[in-house]
């Protein structure tokens, strides 16, 4: 029970400091900060990758499929806001 608490306070931590953090960047600094978390989101997905094909059980297979779509999903989301970001920069013909 006590390494639960620690974690949920962890956690709640962790949200706290990124909230923060996140809300004190400024815009020009958005798309190379998108392109870093695209990065780590990739190591989440190969991360998911490896829980889901391990099969030690069915959940844990479950949960690694899961974890697959939702990285997979953010990484993608994060390409396409880049994508938009960087062309707001391209000259006009």
């Amino acid at each position: 029970m006590e390494t639960l608490v620690v974690a949920l306070t962890v956690f709640a931590l962790a949200i706290f400091i990124g909230v923060e953090v996140i809300t004190k960047v400024p815009p020009t600094l958005h798309t190379p900060l998108m392109s870093g978390s695209n990065a780590i989101s990739g190591i989440t997905l190969v991360g998911a990758i490896i829980s889901a094909g391990a099969q030690v059980s069915l959940l844990s297979t479950i949960l690694g499929f899961v974890a697959v779509v939702f990285a997979t999903i953010n990484v993608v989301g994060g390409f396409l806001v880049t994508n938009r970001m960087l062309a707001m920069f391209r000259q006009k013909d």
